[in-house]
């Protein structure tokens, strides 16, 4: 890293560097560029039984889980919370808010003390002006993630339809 003060980071932004940089989604980024992309993130803290947030809710960041568990959990037809996902160290959560700006289709609540590090809208937008290539790096993870989710979701319900047949 250079010796600039403005290309220092913040004790928050080094943890988030360190975080990142073991994350699989961005082994394509130099040391560099996940130093650019931790600036545009923040820390969220939760308690366990703390909502991250409700089904229907306006959506405008993703996370990835540093470290506890949370649940995901669907409302069925008769209104019934179900969990259909436990997310722990290194899952994302919220991918699809950054693309289409759609309410939350899930609740995610924490099942122990949780922290997530979060790439709101905003940053995104934010880094995208600043570094159009880094924005486009990103989005291309974000629907790569998009994409492995879908993909897996697909599998799992033609295997849940076979068992039910």
């Amino acid at each position: 890293m250079r010796n600039d003060p403005q290309d220092q980071l913040t004790d928050s932004e080094e943890d988030t560097h360190n975080f990142l940089v073991n994350l699989p989604l961005f082994d394509s980024f130099n040391v560099d560029e996940i130093s650019v992309l931790a600036k545009y993130m923040s820390y969220v803290h939760l308690h366990r039984g703390e909502y991250l947030f409700v089904e229907g809710d306006k959506g405008n960041f993703m996370g990835f889980v540093v470290r506890g568990v949370l649940e995901v959990l669907k409302k069925s037809e008769t209104g019934e919370n179900i969990v259909i996902a436990r997310l722990t160290k290194g899952s994302s959560i919220g991918e699809m808010a950054l693309i289409d700006k759609s309410p939350r289709s899930a609740t995610i609540i924490a099942k122990q003390p949780t922290t997530l590090v979060t790439l709101t809208a905003k940053g995104l937008e934010l880094l995208a002006e600043k570094s159009p290539t880094m924005g486009i790096k990103v989005i291309q993870k974000v629907a790569r993630l998009l994409s492995l989710n879908m993909r897996r979701t697909s599998s799992k319900l033609a295997d849940l339809l076979q068992t039910k047949s």
